[in-house]
This record gives structure tokens, sequence and C-alpha cells, in this order.
């Protein structure tokens, strides 16, 4: 049996601060442009002010891309356009700088973090910062056995856990979080299709490298003798994540649900990251208020997850890629809702409006006043 406490969650993780973002709201209506002219980037600055309990919101100064990696034993199904057991490959690509995060982070001065998980491969091919956190080789093949045990499970959701509090001990002031994985949209599309009481065939997509029509039908094999194995163990989202998910799959979970006690904001990359988000929704019910979805990249998956969580995507460039790519993109956006918020001047105080009326008035009452005075006079002489 498991030794974490996932319900602790529930209690560790507050909603960002309410009253900061009143203020902020109100800062806003004093600034030279109307509330609502800059449209969503007026939201963002008061989610991030919220997020930061500060106003003026501070800018986003070490934001920080971070990719969950590994293998998946479903690919040997052949559900994904890279052969079974390669995702080093793509992690070493994105090490040398050659995938297109690695050029989006470069243009825009981003530090890039890759997290081995279950990696296919020898750990001492790869840098030991990048595997230290390895829970195995590979995950299982999960439409006929359990991806993790319960252990492995909990080891990898540690290890997220572990990795979010770095990055908030380092000064990371927000993450954008993708992951590098072969089968690993395969894996998500089980998890959503669980979650949201679906078919496999709602949730299933092309994935990143846009499978053709009989790879795309395995896939959907693959996820609906998946869900057949997930549906007994709804109830409990260790044993999920152990059944039908994966070592990169439920460090994910952990990275974002300590991110959220820590108050680290989270800008959320495709299907699978959405998977994870959607399990630690159930989870913590208030630690999607800590996360941005980032973009929509058209999986439909990915749709499913974050209308379930009421998360609206900033982008819409149908960024399949993975890696980050597409989340990356919408930090820039990020960013200027920031600095909107802070920079732009307030309007200056109008002068009170003098009440002019009392003058007005007073010609009058200075006769009425004479005319009482005439009317006293002749009583006294009376007496």
């Amino acid at each position: 049996m498991s030794s974490l406490n996932l319900d602790d969650f529930s209690d560790l993780i507050e909603r960002p601060d309410g009253g900061v973002r009143r203020d902020a709201e109100a800062r806003r209506e004093r600034q030279i442009v109307p509330p609502g002219s800059l449209g969503r980037l007026d939201d963002l600055g008061e989610w991030l002010a919220a997020a930061q309990s500060a106003v003026p919101v501070r800018p986003i100064e070490r934001p920080r891309v971070i990719l969950f990696a590994g293998d998946h034993g479903i690919a040997e199904l052949g559900v994904s356009a890279h052969p079974a057991g390669t995702a080093v490959e793509l992690v070493r690509e994105v090490l040398d700088g050659g995938r297109p995060v690695s050029v989006l982070a470069r243009r825009l001065g981003v530090p890039v973090r890759v997290v081995d998980m279950a990696l296919d491969c020898d750990p001492q091919t790869l840098p030991e910062d990048v595997v230290r956190h390895r829970v195995r080789r590979g995950s299982g093949r999960i439409d006929v056995e359990d991806a993790l045990t319960v252990e492995e499970a909990e080891a990898a959701f540690r290890a997220g856990m572990a990795v979010a509090d770095e990055e908030a001990d380092s000064g990371t002031d927000l993450v954008v979080l993708g992951d590098v994985s072969v089968g690993g949209t395969t894996a998500a599309g089980v998890l959503i299709a669980a979650l949201c009481g679906t078919d496999a065939s709602v949730v299933t997509g092309r994935g990143g490298q846009a499978i053709d029509d009989l790879a795309w039908m395995r896939k959907c094999a693959a996820i609906r003798d998946a869900l057949r194995r997930a549906r007994p163990v709804l109830g409990e989202q260790l044993q999920l994540l152990a059944t039908v998910g994966g070592a990169d799959l439920a460090a994910i979970t952990g990275f974002l649900l300590q991110s959220a006690v820590r108050k680290l904001p989270v800008v959320l990359d495709g299907v699978v990251v959405a998977a994870c988000a959607l399990v630690g929704q159930r989870i913590a019910f208030r630690a999607p208020d800590w996360w941005l979805a980032g973009q929509s990249s058209g999986e439909p998956g990915q749709g499913k997850a974050l209308d379930r969580m009421a998360l609206e995507p900033l982008l819409d460039h149908g960024v399949t890629v993975g890696e980050a790519a597409g989340a990356l993109l919408a930090l820039p956006l990020v960013q200027a809702a920031a600095a909107l918020a802070a920079e732009l001047p307030e309007r200056p105080q109008e002068p009170a409006a003098v009440d002019e009326e009392p003058e007005k008035e007073a010609p009058a009452r200075q006769e009425l006043e004479k005319e009482e005075l005439e009317q006293e006079e002749p009583e006294k002489e009376e007496h």
C-alpha cells in the first residue's frame, strides 16, 4: 500500500488571494486605458496579481520550461509516428538545441529542464541531472498490463513533487510544463476518457506527428482496451496512474499539485499535461486555479480535459509537437499582461466638485431673514 495521502492536497492547496485580486481590479479601473479594452490581458494581469499576492503585479523574470520524459510500452502497437522506445532521441535533440522548444526557449531566453522518469535507455548515456529522478526503464503496455507498480507510481509522483519544490526554492516564478514521450498521448487519452466517462473514439487524436488512419484505429483500440482496465480503479488516483498512466504522467501530476501548494503558477501544454491536470483536479479541486492552459493543440482529448477543468486556452495555434512548444508561445502574452498591469499609469485624480448651491441660495435666505426681523420688531414694541 502507498504511504502517500493524496487527500492532504485538498487541505494544503489554497485559492489565489481573492482580496488581492479585488485590489488589482480596482487598480485596473483607475488606469488610463478603460477596463476591458485590453481583452483577456486584463484577466491575466489580475490572475497573476492574485497568484503572487502582489499589487501591482511583479514582472515574470524567471520562467522555466520543465519537460518530463518517458517511453510507454503501448507504443509497441504502432500507435505513434515514432518507433517504440525512441523518446531518448527526442530528449537528446532537446538537450542539443535542435527541437522546436529549444529554438523558442533560446529566442525567449528561457532555460529548459528535462527530467527523465522512464526513458527506455541506459541512464549513463544522459547527464546526471536529467536521469537522477528516474523510476524505471519504460512503462508497461497498458492495454494488457499495469504501467507501473503502485510503489513506482508513488516514487514518480514524489519525484514530481520534489522537482516542484526545487523550482520554487530556486526562485522560478512561472513554469511552462510539457512532456517528451513516445506513446504518452495514448496513455493520456485513456485517463481523459476514464475521468470524463466517454468512449475511446471521442478522445483519440493523431498525436504529435499526425499518424495515418490505420495507426489511429490501432490507437483507438488500444485506448478502448486500456479503458476496461482503468474503470475499476477510478476512485483511486494513484492506482489509476499506476494502471494506465506511466512514470512521466505520475510525475507531472505530482509536480502540478505541489506547484499549487507552493503557489507557483504553471502554463499547461498539450494533451499529456492536460490529462495529468485532470487527475490533479480529482485529487484537489482548487488546484486548477493555479494553472493556465497555454494553447489548444486541436487534440480532442485535450479539449475534453480543459472543458472539464473550465480552463480556456490562451492561444489556438494547433501545435501538436508536444515538448511545451505550444505553451511556450503563450509566455510572451503572460509577460505582457504582467507588464501592462504593473506599468500603465493611473488616471490623475479629478478635483472634488465645488458645491455652488449654498452661494445661489444665500441672497434669498438673507432676504427671508430680513423680513422675519421686520415682523418681530413691532411685536417687541407692543410689549
